[in-house]
C-alpha cells in the first residue's frame, strides 16, 4: 500500500480544505423532506427521486440526459418491491465513474470482522498463507434514480456462497467470469437519501459524511471526511489510465450479509462498463491515511501489496434488491 508522508498528507488536506471552501459558496440545490421508512430524508426538490421514487420513465431520462445511451436499460424490467419501504428493483444508475484498488490484507483480521453466520457460507479468499484480499472502491454516481452522490466501499473478497473456497483458483474463476463476491465492511456516502436507502433497504453499513472529488488531467482524488471531526481523514488518489478500452464489459458484483432479523441475504449489481482500463503498477493508486476512524480501521487490516487497480471513467449499473440467501444456495 502506498502511504503518503506527513508532509504529503498535510498538503492534500490543505488542498482539500481550500477546494471545499471554494465550493461552499456555490449555490446548493433546494431540497424537500420525504418519508422513507419513518426517516425524514432531504432530497433534491424536483429531482428524479422526488418525482418518481426510483421508477422514472426512460423517456424522462432521455429528455433530461440526451447524451446517455439507454439501450441496455430498455431491456431491463423494474419490479415493485418492499425493502422496508416501497421501491423498485433494479435501481438504475445511468452515468457513473469509479476507481478501485485491490490490496492484500491480514486474513485473520478479515475473518474476525465477518459475522459468524456469514462465515458459515463464505470466507475471505486466501491468496497466500495468512493473506486475504480487500477492494477499496470510490464511486461517483453522476446521474441515477437517487439523483447523484458519491460513495466509498471497503469490501472483503470472498468465495461465492455454495461454492468451494479454493483461494487463488476461486479468484481466477471470478476474474474470468467477471462475477465477483464480497462482504462489505464500510460504505460511507455523502447524501442522506443514499444512506437511508442503503441501511434500511439493502442492510449495508452506510453512514453520512463528506466525500469530495478533485481531478485534473492526470488523476482523480476522493477526500473522505471523518464524520466526527469534520476533517479529511482518507485520501484516495488514482491515476487516469491511458489506452482505455471502449468495448462494453459486463461485471457482476455481489455481496452476502444479514438482514435486521439476522437472516442471511445477498444482493448484487450488474454493471456495463463503457470505458475502462487496469494496471498492476503499485504507483497507479495511493491510499493516504490520516488520524480518523476510517483510517484506524484500515490500518488494522494491515494492508500490503496492491494487486490490481481499475480505472472506469464510464459505466452504467443496475442494483437489485436483496434476496434470502437460501434462494441461491438452497436450504441447509
Amino acid at each position: 500500500m502506498k502511504l503518503g508522508s506527513v508532509a504529503a498528507i498535510a498538503g492534500l488536506f490543505v488542498t482539500a480544505s481550500a477546494w471545499a471552501d471554494a465550493t461552499a459558496t456555490n449555490s446548493q440545490p433546494e431540497t424537500t423532506l420525504i418519508d422513507i421508512a419513518g426517516h425524514e430524508v432531504p432530497v433534491v426538490k424536483g429531482g428524479l427521486y422526488d418525482r418518481y421514487r426510483s421508477n422514472p420513465p426512460l423517456s424522462v431520462i432521455a429528455a433530461e440526459a440526451p447524451d446517455v445511451d439507454l439501450s441496455w436499460f430498455k431491456g431491463l424490467a423494474k419490479t415493485k418491491v418492499d425493502i422496508g419501504f416501497e421501491s423498485y428493483s433494479p435501481n438504475f444508475y445511468y452515468r457513473n465513474s469509479r476507481v478501485t484498488a485491490v490490496y492484500t490484507a491480514d486474513l485473520a483480521k478479515l475473518k474476525e470482522l465477518m459475522p459468524a453466520r456469514v462465515l458459515e457460507q463464505v470466507q475471505p479468499l486466501q491468496v497466500w498463507p495468512g493473506r486475504g484480499l480487500v477492494a477499496f472502491t470510490a464511486y461517483s454516481y453522476h446521474y441515477c434514480d437517487n439523483d447523484s452522490y458519491n460513495e466509498v466501499a471497503l469490501s472483503i473478497i470472498t468465495n461465492k456462497p455454495g461454492k468451494s473456497n479454493l483461494g487463488p483458483i476461486s479468484l481466477i474463476g471470478q476474474s474470468l467470469s467477471r462475477d465477483y463476491w464480497g462482504y462489505v465492511l464500510k460504505l460511507p456516502v455523502n447524501t442522506e437519501l443514499a444512506r437511508v436507502r442503503g441501511v434500511v433497504g439493502y442492510n449495508l453499513p452506510k453512514w453520512l459524511t463528506g466525500i469530495d472529488v478533485r481531478e485534473d488531467e492526470r488523476s482523480v482524488a476522493y477526500d473522505i471526511v471523518d464524520s466526527r471531526t469534520g476533517k479529511v481523514d482518507v485520501v484516495f488518489k488514482a491515476d487516469k489510465l491511458a489506452d482505455l478500452s471502449k468495448d462494453d464489459e459486463w461485471v457482476t458484483n455481489s455481496f452476502t450479509n444479514t438482514d435486521p432479523k439476522g437472516e442471511l441475504t445477498y444482493g448484487y449489481a450488474v454493471s456495463r462498463q463503457l470505458s475502462h482500463a487496469s494496471s498492476t503498477d503499485g504507483d497507479s493508486a495511493r491510499l493516504i491515511l490520516g488520524d480518523g476512524e476510517l483510517s484506524a480501521y484500515i490500518r488494522a487490516l494491515k494492508l500490503g501489496k496492491m494487486m490490481k487497480y481499475e480505472y472506469v471513467p464510464q459505466f452504467q449499473s443496475a442494483l437489485y434488491a436483496p434476496r434470502p440467501l437460501n434462494t441461491l444456495v438452497g436450504r441447509n
